[in-house]
């Protein structure tokens, strides 16, 4: 009876143990969206102030948690790309229409922006985009993992019903998360946007051969362009990084 109790209070502990990571592992994966809109925008340092902006936008960003900004904001270091090196993507995810039109004190995040980050940075973009459940795997707020692809994919006039139709047929194929967006404001449609948040960059070379778009598409692409993005821990809010293993 001894042993028998003592197998018990072993398997007990050894669940107690286990559960907790799973659920911690669970809950960062359980964010539900309020809405379909992502706010993406783009920056980069003026010349020669490149510590002065980081800096700054850090400051910036502690005054988003000091006024209680209820929103989650990714920053992504771009790492891989042709035309964006070292530049910081900023984005917040799964917002309705009300609630990107009602954001916290804009006055005062204003003045706080002309303050530390505009003296040091250049504006070089700034977008809302339409999560597309039918054509992904996930529910359109990243998993904030060290890493991700992003896709920036520009068709050809008129082409995007079709587009959107020959990724629909193939969303049952997705084997991890992948997120499709659509330009809604912000520059010249029709635009998409696809990230796929991975923990590292062996997973995303890993991946390639899953992810291509058909070939099908061809036809419609104007211009498509991959990135490979870094996740900054230091510039979230309201966003924890998932642990690394």
């Amino acid at each position: 009876m001894k042993q028998s109790w003592i197998r018990i209070l072993s398997a007990t502990l050894l669940v107690g143990c286990i559960v907790p990571r799973f659920v911690a592992s669970q809950t960062m994966q359980a964010v539900q969206p309020a809405g379909p809109y992502a706010r993406i925008a783009i920056m980069r340092a003026v010349d020669g102030h490149g510590v002065e902006w980081e800096a700054g936008y850090v400051r910036h960003l502690e005054w988003h948690r000091q006024a209680k900004d209820p929103f989650a904001w990714y920053s992504y270091s771009v790492w891989a790309s042709s035309e964006h090196q070292r530049w910081i993507i900023y984005a917040t995810f799964g917002h309705t229409a009300a609630e990107l039109s009602n954001p916290v004190s804009p006055a005062e995040d204003e003045r706080d922006n002309l303050i530390n980050v505009l003296p040091h940075a250049q504006f070089l973009g700034n977008w809302v985009y339409e999560f597309l459940p039918a054509l992904s795997r996930g529910n359109g707020v990243p998993t904030p993992t060290l890493r991700a692809e992003y896709t920036t994919v520009e068709l050809n006039y008129g082409a995007g019903k079709a587009f959107e139709a020959a990724l629909a047929a193939e969303q049952s194929k997705l084997q991890a998360e992948t997120l499709w967006y659509r330009l809604v404001v912000g520059g010249s449609a029709p635009r998409y946007l696809r990230i796929r948040p991975r923990a590292s960059l062996a997973n995303i070379l890993d991946e390639r051969a899953d992810q291509p778009l058909p070939e099908k598409l061809n036809s419609l692409i104007s211009k498509m362009t991959v990135e490979t993005l870094n996740l900054r821990p230091n510039m979230l809010v309201n966003v924890t990084p998932e642990p690394t293993h």
